[in-house]
């Protein structure tokens, strides 16, 4: 019994459904499809965040009642499941055939996925979530193995090499996201959240000794904003990777 639950719980996917979509029946509000309660989804969950979305709240906004939402989507998994893809279809992907080197690309499109993840933080709990096989989620992952696979990666290596670059990727845009959120709720801009932190952190007894531990590398840092420290960060961790990529093709 728990591995027939087991199995259908890993096949289920509103990609998988097989179902036709919904038309308008009688007592449906006109203008209200698929794609307007996807696009309201995404703008309410970027708004207000993951935690505090509900069909309910959902419903309202779009003026319906609940039960004319699930006209269009069986459940509301599958709304967020939508919304998940809808968001990806705003990554630009680059054409892996336009002669362009692959270094230059998987820069570009890790860029991407870093803005997506910061400009959607509900987007990265439900990455895990979800069989992401939606059509734009993909594209993007046909385009990312098709970058790779131009490294001159051996094929039995070519996941390990897409795993060390987008869950680098994933990871850092989550944490960056968090960031912004919590600062937009304080009302301070990100470089006053950042000194004030600091300085509260600098008065704690509890963490004297690492401070000064690492009083070279914050001198280093300190004429920078919180933007620019993110950007060096995150750009020089890429160029780890792909010289990384480099150096075991190398060695073969």
């Amino acid at each position: 019994m728990a591995k027939d639950a087991g199995e259908q719980a890993a096949r289920a996917s509103v990609w998988l459904e097989g179902k036709e979509r919904r038309r308008r029946g009688g007592g449906q509000p006109s203008g209200l499809d698929r794609e307007r309660i996807t696009e309201v989804t995404v703008r309410l969950l970027d708004a207000e965040g993951l935690d505090k979305f509900s069909m309910r709240r959902l419903a309202a906004e779009l003026n319906v009642t609940a039960m004319s939402v699930y006209w269009y989507v069986d459940t509301k998994d599958d709304l967020l499941e939508l919304a998940l893809d809808a968001a990806f279809c705003e990554l630009r992907l680059p054409d892996p055939e336009s002669g362009e080197d692959w270094r230059e690309q998987l820069r570009a499109l890790a860029a991407e996925y870093r803005a997506l993840l910061v400009r959607h933080p509900w987007a990265s709990p439900l990455v895990g979530r979800y069989l992401n096989i939606g059509p734009n989620n993909l594209a993007f992952a046909r385009v990312v193995q098709q970058i790779i696979r131009r490294s001159g990666m051996p094929a039995y290596r070519i996941t390990s090499a897409i795993v060390a670059v987008f869950q680098f990727v994933y990871g850092y845009g989550t944490i960056e996201g968090h960031f912004y959120t919590r600062v937009a709720d304080t009302g301070q801009t990100p470089d006053g959240f950042y000194e004030q932190a600091r300085r509260t952190v600098s008065e704690a007894p509890q963490t004297s000794e690492f401070l000064e531990e690492s009083k070279d590398i914050m001198a280093a840092r300190h004429d920078e904003t919180v933007a620019e420290l993110l950007d060096r960060d995150f750009t020089y961790a890429l160029d780890l990777l792909i010289a990384g990529i480099e150096a075991m093709v190398e060695r073969g």
